[in-house]
């Protein structure tokens, strides 16, 4: 189910990227949010996170710890912004200890928030 409201600055929620083309992100994925989209309230800007490592590290990779799964950490893909509509995101599913379903929404610390902004900001050549 899309969330009906914009996320905070920091969220780490899923995102859904079907309807993209490669080598756009094309399939569901957690992202971090950056930014709710100032003037329209159905827009964030997010960057995507990957639990495999970039073949050549960059200024614009930067790694996270991974609260998803069974791995250790994450990627920030720093230099694949998108401003994306709240229609695509959804929280985090995992289970409880009795294996029913629960929605959560992760966070970052303010950071490694920074960390990702001053990433995208050298992604971008800003």
């Amino acid at each position: 189910m899309a969330l009906a409201f914009q996320p905070k600055d920091g969220s780490i929620v899923m995102c859904d990227f079907k309807g993209l083309v490669e080598p756009e992100m094309v399939k569901t994925r957690p992202v971090v949010i950056l930014r709710k989209h100032r003037h329209n309230s159905k827009l964030v800007v997010v960057v995507p996170l990957s639990t495999t490592a970039p073949t050549e590290l960059k200024d614009y990779h930067i790694e996270l710890p991974s609260s998803l799964g069974d791995t250790g950490c994450c990627w920030a893909k720093c230099d694949m912004v998108y401003t994306l509509s709240i229609e695509r995101l959804d929280r985090i599913k995992q289970k409880d200890r009795q294996g029913n379903r629960r929605y959560v929404t992760l966070y970052t610390t303010a950071e490694q928030l920074t960390l990702v902004r001053n990433a995208v900001t050298t992604a971008l050549g800003l």
